[in-house]
């Protein structure tokens, strides 16, 4: 399962930093996963400040 992004979100971006697969960019308002490209790995939610990355 792809992981994602809430509203909690702060636009920092250490989850696209940590991401691997480069599967994290930034949206409107706050960073979105693509499901397609994500690989599940958790690195993004190991990397979130805020706790706002969980799985699906």
């Amino acid at each position: 399962m792809a992981y994602k992004i809430s509203d909690e979100c702060i636009s920092c971006g250490a989850c696209a930093a940590g991401c691997p697969v480069e599967a994290i960019a930034e949206g409107d308002g706050k960073f979105e996963i693509n499901p397609d490209v994500c690989i599940s790995c958790g690195s993004c939610a190991e990397g979130c400040p805020v706790s706002a990355i969980s799985e699906e």
